[in-house]
């Protein structure tokens, strides 16, 4: 029943999202300023692609499109320690990272939720920057 109501609200928070694409000029200049990035893409995709260094590693859905919610807000609390505090969220394409960051702003009511614009392939890779695996 939680995970019904988690999809409805989900889906509904995408329309209603109030978090932020940056570019990755900015997301280079946040990482200097110490701004966590949590990457909720696969291990499969961390293998094959590689993350941006320094990032948090937080898969979200799995292959199947499943997630668990309780325990992904159980590791992501860890790292984001405030409603307050910057994030940068990060997936394949920003497809993921806008429903994750609708949720989380407009759901959970997260101030500074933030994500790379295009994803880690065309907002990262695409650009020439290197990764890490």
């Amino acid at each position: 029943m939680l995970k019904q109501i988690f999809l409805i609200l989900l889906f509904g928070s995408i329309m209603l999202a109030d978090f932020k694409t940056m570019s990755t000029e900015e997301v280079q200049e946040e990482i200097k300023n110490g701004t966590v990035l949590i990457d909720i893409r696969r291990e499969d995709e961390w293998a094959k692609y590689g993350i941006i260094q320094g990032s948090h590693k937080l898969t979200f859905f799995d292959g199947y499109g499943k997630y668990d919610i309780n325990e992904w807000m159980e590791k992501f609390v860890q790292v984001v320690k405030s409603k307050e505090q910057k994030f940068i969220l990060v997936c394949a394409h920003a497809n993921r990272t806008k429903t994750v960051g609708g949720f989380l702003s407009t759901q959970l009511s997260y101030e500074n939720v933030y994500e790379l614009d295009g994803g880690i392939n065309y907002g990262w890779i695409d650009k020439g920057l290197k990764t890490v695996k």
